[in-house]
């Protein structure tokens, strides 16, 4: 969280963060920072003023969520969010908004560590929630 604060200073977006104390979870540190960077860098490019909120706890698994007020996604691109080169915005290219495979990345190593990643938005202009669910160490 913290570069992502680093690099929305001064911006019109907000980061805030609530993360409990005493999170583990078991797996290969880099991909899953791999995981949260990725998540981080999409809810920057796509919210140009407002907030994203970064949330951890532990359930019955340990549960990381990722908000923002940005662009919202269309309920009917939510199932293919995590597909391979799929991008809602297709006026966006692969200089103008990343090669599509960052969220298919997402869910293969989030699937590798045994757990889940799913995407929720009430449409264009609300935000995305991304939730990732990792078992506990």
């Amino acid at each position: 969280v913290e570069p992502v604060r680093t690099r929305l200073a001064g911006s019109a977006v907000s980061l805030r963060s609530d993360v409990a104390p005493g999170l583990v979870v078991t797996g290969d540190r880099l991909r899953l920072q791999q995981v949260m960077t990725n998540l981080l860098d999409n809810a920057v490019r796509h919210t140009s003023a407002g907030s994203i909120t970064v949330r951890a706890e532990a359930r019955d698994a340990v549960e990381v969520v990722v908000s923002d007020t940005g662009e919202g996604i269309a309920g009917e691109h939510l199932a293919y969010v995590f597909d391979r080169f799929f991008r809602a915005d297709t006026a966006r290219d692969r200089d103008h908004g990343g090669s599509g495979l960052g969220l298919a990345i997402c869910r293969a190593l989030v699937h590798a560590h045994g757990g889940t990643i799913t995407v929720a938005s009430d449409g264009p202009g609300t935000g995305a929630t991304f939730t990732v669910r990792l078992p506990r160490a």
